[in-house]
Order: C-alpha cells, then sequence, then structure tokens
C-alpha cells in the first residue's frame, strides 16, 4: 500500500520546523572567582583557591538563545578558546535543534581526528547542554520533556567543594548544618591522613546511624590505602568509594574491586561513551558518574545513560560549578529509567553557582530537588554579571 500525498505532506512540513533555528553565534565566556581566605580548607584534591566555569552561549537566527556550561578543566581559557574557534566553526549551519548533527559534527572534525582528548570533550559539552537549553526554549517547554521525562522529585546528596580536611569538632557542625537543611546523604573527603579520614567516617556514622555516606577519595589513595580502608568502609555501611584512583588507572580499580565490598565510583572524569563501555567491560566500576559539563553534554550522557540501563546500573551525575551544570543533571534523573542521586553543591560559598543569575538549587527538608520551574533549563542567566567576574588564570587547586 502507498502513503497518499496527504499523509506524506506533514512529514515534508517537519523537516522545516526548526529552519529558523539555526545557529548564528556560539561564544563561550570564562569566568573565574577567588576564594576567601577563610573558605581555602584542604581536600585530597588540594586547597581550593578560585573557582573556574565557562559559560557557553547559542543565538539563533530566530533570536532564541541558550545557554551551557562547560567543565573548567582547570584551564578555563583554553576551554572557551577551543569553543570560540574550532569547535563554533564546526557547528556552523546546523540547526540548535540537530543536537546529534552538532554532536557528530564536532566529534569527527575535532575528537575522532585530532584528539586535544578531554578538553574537546568538555568544549563540546557547553555546546551541546546551550543547544538543548534553546530548542526548548523555543518549543517551550522545559528540556526533561524533550528528553522523555516529567518533574519529579530527585534524591541529593551534599557534595561539591564542602566538607574539608577540618579539625573533628568544625567538621562536625558542618554535617550537622548540612542534616538540619535536609540532606539525608553527604559526600565526605578522603585523602588527608588514613586515620583521620575514617576518624571523621566514623563520627558521622555514630551520630547519623541512618544517613547515607559517600567517600570522595580525590584519586588520592594508593592499594595500600584501600586495603587499610577497606573494613572500616564496609562496617560503616558507605554507599560508594569515589575515584580512589586516577580514572584511567583500570589494573588498581580491578585489584581493588577484590579488595572492598563498598562499591567503586568513577565518572567524572571519562569523557564520552566510549569510556564509559570500557568501563562495563572492565566490571570494576559499578556505580557511574558522567557529568554532563565534561562527558559530553546531554547528548552524549543520555547515550551514556541508556548504555548503563542495560546493565542496572545508576546514574549519579557528577556536578560542575553552576545551576545550568545542577539543572541539567536533575533534568536527566527527570528522565531516565535508572537515575540515582542528584550531587548538590553544598559549598558554603560559591559565587558562580549563586550570582550569575537564578538562585541555587535547594534541598527540601526530605533531601530532594526538583527540576527548576521554566522552560530550557529553567535557569536565568545574568550577563551583566559577568563582568565581575574576569577570568584568572594559574591553578584552581594547590
Amino acid at each position: 500500500m502507498t502513503r497518499s500525498s496527504a499523509q506524506i505532506a506533514p512529514v515534508e512540513q517537519d523537516r522545516d520546523m526548526f529552519k529558523d533555528l539555526k545557529i548564528h553565534t556560539i561564544e563561550a565566556i570564562p569566568l573565574s572567582y577567588r576564594l576567601p581566605e577563610k573558605h581555602v580548607i584542604r581536600r585530597g584534591i588540594g586547597r581550593p583557591i578560585k573557582r573556574d566555569c565557562v559559560i557557553v552561549k547559542v543565538t539563533t537566527e530566530c533570536g532564541v538563545v541558550g545557554y551551557g556550561e562547560a567543565h573548567h578543566g582547570r584551564s578555563p581559557t583554553t576551554v572557551a578558546t577551543l569553543v570560540n574557534t574550532t569547535m563554533s566553526f564546526l557547528a556552523e549551519g546546523h540547526s540548535a535543534a540537530s543536537t546529534v548533527a552538532v554532536w557528530d559534527a564536532c566529534y569527527r572534525g575535532q575528537i575522532a581526528t585530532h584528539g586535544l582528548g578531554a578538553g574537546s570533550y568538555i568544549a563540546l559539552s557547553g555546546i551541546d547542554m546551550a543547544l538543548w537549553d534553546a530548542r526548548a526554549k523555543y518549543l517551550g517547554v522545559p528540556v526533561y520533556a524533550l528528553m522523555g521525562g516529567t518533574a519529579k522529585k530527585v534524591p541529593a546528596y551534599a557534595g561539591g567543594v564542602s566538607l574539608g580536611f577540618k579539625e573533628l569538632p568544625e567538621y562536625m557542625e558542618e554535617i550537622t548544618a548540612l542534616y538540619e537543611k535536609g540532606y539525608r546523604a553527604v559526600k565526605l573527603r578522603f585523602g588527608d591522613a588514613r586515620h583521620m579520614d575514617l576518624k571523621r567516617l566514623c563520627a558521622v556514622r555514630e551520630k547519623y546511624p541512618d544517613i547515607a555516606i559517600m567517600v570522595d577519595a580525590n584519586s588520592s589513595y594508593s592499594l595500600d590505602d584501600v586495603r587499610y580502608a577497606a573494613p572500616v568502609l564496609a562496617e560503616n555501611r558507605v554507599t560508594w568509594f569515589e575515584e580512589p584512583f586516577p580514572a584511567q588507572d583500570y589494573r588498581s580499580y580491578r585489584e581493588a574491586k577484590a579488595i572492598v565490598r563498598t562499591p567503586l565510583a568513577a565518572g567524572e572524569n571519562h569523557y564520552g561513551r566510549f569510556e564509559f563501555n570500557r568501563l562495563i567491560e572492565d566490571g570494576s566500576v559499578t556505580v557511574m558518574q558522567p557529568d554532563l559539563s565534561k562527558s559530553g553534554g546531554p547528548t552524549e550522557v543520555l547515550r551514556i545513560s541508556h548504555l548503563l540501563s542495560t546493565w542496572k546500573f545508576k546514574v549519579n551525575p557528577h556536578s560542575s560549578i553552576t545551576t545550568l551544570n545542577h539543572s541539567a543533571a536533575i533534568h536527566l534523573l527527570c528522565s531516565i529509567d535508572n537515575g540515582g542521586y542528584f550531587e548538590a553543591d553544598a559549598a558554603e560559598t560559591n559565587d558562580l553557582r549563586d550570582l550569575l543569575g537564578s538562585a541555587p538549587i535547594q534541598v527540601d527538608q526530605e533531601g530532594f530537588v526538583v527540576p527548576p520551574p521554566g522552560n530550557g533549563f529553567g535557569i536565568e542567566i545574568d550577563e551583566t554579571a559577568f563582568a565581575r567576574f574576569p577570568a584568572i588564570s594559574g591553578p584552581a587547586y594547590i
């Protein structure tokens, strides 16, 4: 049976549906602010002295603007330059609605042939996030609706750059403050002297027997450290043990899997679905943490999430710096069948979270968050604030 011309016509019409969403310009703006001295608290990753981000702005022919966040990669001006030159050139001529086509053009034209590996994935992540924001705004819907999801409550844990290596009384005051805000899950930082790491863990578990505790070593542990800590992690019912080693140290992860009963977590420093496929094949990491500002943007993290769903692995997105990334993670978690925790930025101070536009996302008294109201990612960006946060050269951690 052949279809009539009347049946075919709507399909032809749909091809022009987004013609006025053609990308007009792509601009990346690197931003920084220096942390007040009282907030420079050592963690396993070092002492944070500033916060950085890269805001990506996509303007379409019809005037709709989408915003995304690319992770700073500890070199925000480099990431911004990559967006403003090579990646924006590769995206030219496409519709902002054609996220897969733009992703493929950037992948084939840069990542697959000339590398810059992680940097290219990070740059592409910011562009891709901005495209999703623009398309959803154009259609007048939230992003989760385009992803096939619906607004719902998502469990959150207190993460971000918080809970540094303070003395125990002050440390427990910070934990108590987080609990009183509504958090029923927290992520502790390891990487101090081993006995101090475990002392803080035991103190938190003793005071809060029902709270979920995650542990992040920020790649600072050795296999000997893991052997030392493993029994205490199990005794204190730690939910996951995150990045004890650098992301690509697959051999150490395999050995650690045989040592610890606590699930191993990684993913914030894995880029694209191919690296996550390697994680799955290796079989050591079972808690997956792609970052929508690092791992390829919403387009790729959706692919990663569906891939992980076939293995019944939960997706617990790693968070970056601003509410753009935070909202994008919540929209993703509202749209997949294997969503886990949202990582809330519980840092005491983060001007790039608080002062670029929309207010930061708040946890409720039961420990949940919901996507911000509004179309796109629901985040308003105040570009006049950019002048307050010029990019600062140098390392973010020392």
